[in-house]
């Protein structure tokens, strides 16, 4: 389940867990691989904080289980090989990601498209020996390619791709729905303060116990390799909710890049069956939910800065930065006066016509 991971950097000031306490004064600090990635927590609560993230692990590697492309047995897979063929009968949670993907698509016009999978495994972006496909062999995948062909029976809870080769992979939603889940255990486990970092996707609850918010740095996505002191390019400050962020610099062709100057990253195009390529290098969404902030980061990436700050402003309580490749920052309406230690070779900017 792979998706866009977003290396930002956590400005959590928070003291260090004494061994054996559990006052709600200190974190108690956790970690697993799950996802394809490092997910780290950080929560606080007396005698709940272990027995609440021990659950909240155990949901996510539940998810997983059933999510991920990337295992034969899950139901996802099970999917894609029925594909054409029949209907496959799913849990619940898996059709609810499915339906919220189907929604997301049909939101953006196509940006967000589930489908792109085989796309993905012929770019192969992060594997050996990559190579640019040719453009008869891109037009043969984006055949398979349309998210109007998954067709849900929510009375049988089943999910059908309507030709054979179609494949769907859920990496740019199913880790916003994992962090939400683990958000709604550790509430559950009494849990009032914490924050969760799913490979990027930053999710938390409250603030931290003296009241102050969490800080959260967004990765500088041109850092430069002698640069250690600003590889953060902005901050914000979050007590609730959830900041996900994606970006051409996560998984790209580094072989070809090095020869040609040209950036083949993961993030799709679904009309074009290239890397998008809008002028967007990093976007930034910030919401309640981790879950349409995954899917949001995703669809306004490819949609680019017009497209993507109008989709923004019509939706409710969803704040957006986008970065372009010209190193200027786009911000969605209200979201730029909370932006702060902004790195001196970007430039705030705001579109006088965004959300018109």
């Amino acid at each position: 389940m792979i998706k866009k991971l977003s290396w930002m950097i956590l400005l959590v000031f928070t003291a260090v867990s004494l061994a054996g306490c559990r006052n709600s004064t200190y974190p108690v600090k956790a970690d697993m691989f799950a996802l394809d990635t490092y997910i780290t927590f950080t929560v606080y609560g007396n005698l709940n904080a272990d027995a609440a993230i021990k659950a909240a692990m155990a949901r996510i590697r539940d998810i997983e289980s059933r999510m991920s492309v990337t295992k034969a047995d899950s139901e996802i897979s099970r999917i894609n090989e029925k594909a054409g063929v029949e209907p496959v009968k799913v849990k619940p949670d898996t059709f609810h990601v499915i339906k919220k993907a189907l929604e997301y698509a049909e939101l953006t016009g196509g940006a967000f498209d589930i489908t792109t999978l085989p796309l993905k495994k012929l770019w192969n972006i992060s594997g050996e020996n990559t190579r640019i496909p040719t453009q008869e062999e891109i037009s043969e995948k984006l055949a398979l390619v349309d998210y109007r062909k998954v067709k849900l029976d929510e009375a049988e809870s089943t999910v059908y791709l309507e030709e054979k080769g179609m494949m769907i992979d859920l990496g740019g939603i199913a880790k916003g729905y994992c962090g939400d889940e683990a958000v709604r255990i550790l509430r559950a486990h009494n849990i009032e303060h914490a924050l969760i970092n799913l490979g990027g996707d930053i999710v938390t609850i409250g603030a931290k116990p003296d009241g102050t918010p969490w800080k959260i740095g967004i990765q500088n996505p041109r850092l430069a390799e002698d640069e250690e002191s600003r590889q953060h390019v902005a901050a914000f400050n979050i007590s609730g909710g959830t900041i996900v962020t994606s970006g051409d610099y996560e998984r790209y062709m580094t072989k070809v890049y090095e020869e040609t100057g040209i950036r083949y990253h993961h993030i799709f195009d679904p009309k074009t069956g290239y890397p998008a390529n809008t002028g967007a290098i990093s976007v930034t969404v910030k919401g309640a939910n981790a879950v349409d902030c995954d899917a949001l980061s995703t669809s306004i990436f490819i949609l680019g800065v017009d497209e993507g700050l109008k989709l923004a402003d019509a939706l409710d309580d969803i704040d957006v930065m986008i970065i372009t490749e010209d190193k200027r920052l786009y911000f969605s309406k209200g979201f730029d006066v909370e932006a702060y230690s902004i790195h001196p070779d970007y430039m705030m900017k705001q579109l006088p016509e965004a959300g018109n």
